[in-house]
């Protein structure tokens, strides 16, 4: 199966989304390829989760996302990112994954695969608007791939009254460890730091601080996972002493990097430091011509310098660069958010 486009987006993340919008007002016929669902990564946030971002700074495209309460929750993200696809009437392919871009601009070949059918699309531009959800940061640590081992948190009723060890000192890894101690759970978090991550939401750490304070919630500071089995967590400190602690649920939140295998296939380069592909910011065009990054997997390893509130709009300097246009400005950026 063959098609056509002047654009192709793989990715149908929020940034994703927003540069399908922004190539669409241009007149660029579209396509957006998902491997999963609309806003796949949102989906594995913690059922209860609430964005940093306000509602006004998630959105897209100047539709307005419309809620009740000062920050949106994961629920009201993804039904807010459905209404964008619809309002836009955005091509979107969901579950068909990107294999290989082969060719050259502007006849670039995205090949894909649904379910065991290959199809193939000729496109002026591909944009890669990958995120990082699905690439965690892993400990390689025996034991790090067995079935009670998650890297992702959705949710803490089927730890109750049960050992957890919670991996990480972030948000992610303080949110799951009070909602599994409201969930019943015995939790014990690690982490190789003194002290949680600077970044750490405000309301989280004075909450997450109590219930250490009252013996809630045990942590081992500036300690390693060296491994992990049917029952235990082994951690070790500075000193080299060893401790295995009980286990019957363990959490490794301990963040992800951007996937950039498919745009290594392509010859993009990649900042073996920075893991940041080599683009130009003005345009977001890589060192191959025709092959654009939006979103996330712009910032490399540190997943912290783009989020939603700015990522996008890089479709729109992609859409200025395929016009011949000068590149508008971003706009400024108060703070970090949420990923996306």
């Amino acid at each position: 199966m063959s098609d056509h486009a002047d654009v192709v987006v793989v990715g149908a993340g929020p940034c994703g989304l927003a540069a399908a919008i922004s190539a669409q007002r241009a007149g660029l016929a579209t396509i957006v390829v998902e491997a999963g669902c609309v806003v796949q990564a949102i989906t594995q946030y913690p059922l209860q989760a609430t964005f940093f971002s306000t509602a006004e700074k998630l959105s897209l495209g100047g539709l307005p996302f419309v809620i009740a309460d000062p920050k949106p929750t994961r629920r009201d993200a993804l039904v807010y990112y459905r209404a964008v696809v619809q309002h836009f009437g955005l091509t979107v392919r969901q579950y068909e994954s990107v294999l290989a871009i082969e060719g050259a601009a502007p006849a670039l070949q995205v090949l894909t695969d649904r379910r065991g059918t290959g199809r193939r699309i000729t496109a002026r531009a591909v944009v890669v608007a990958t995120g990082y959800w699905g690439s965690p940061n892993l400990l390689r640590v025996e034991g790090e791939h067995l079935g009670h081992v998650s890297h992702a948190y959705r949710e803490g009723h089927q730890a109750f009254q049960q050992d957890v060890v919670v991996v990480g000192g972030g948000n992610s890894a303080a949110e799951a460890a009070l909602d599994l101690w409201r969930c019943g759970a015995r939790v014990t978090l690690v982490h190789f730091g003194a002290t949680f991550d600077k970044k750490i939401k405000p309301w989280v750490l004075p909450d997450f601080t109590n219930r250490v304070a009252e013996g809630s919630i045990a942590v081992r500071w500036e300690r390693r996972v060296t491994g992990i089995d049917a029952a235990h967590v082994s951690v070790v400190d500075a000193a080299g002493t060893t401790e295995r602690l009980p286990a019957d649920h363990v959490f490794l939140l301990t963040g992800y990097a951007p996937d950039t295998e498919l745009l290594r296939t392509v010859g993009v380069t990649i900042d073996p430091a920075s893991g940041i592909p080599q683009h130009d910011p003005a345009t977001m065009e890589t060192n191959v011509p025709g092959v654009f990054v939006a979103g996330v997997v712009t910032a490399g390893y540190d997943a912290n310098k783009v989020f939603i509130e700015n990522g996008r709009y890089h479709g729109d300097r992609i859409v200025a660069r395929l016009q011949g246009a000068s590149p508008p400005e971003l706009p400024a950026v108060s703070r970090d958010l949420d990923g996306g």
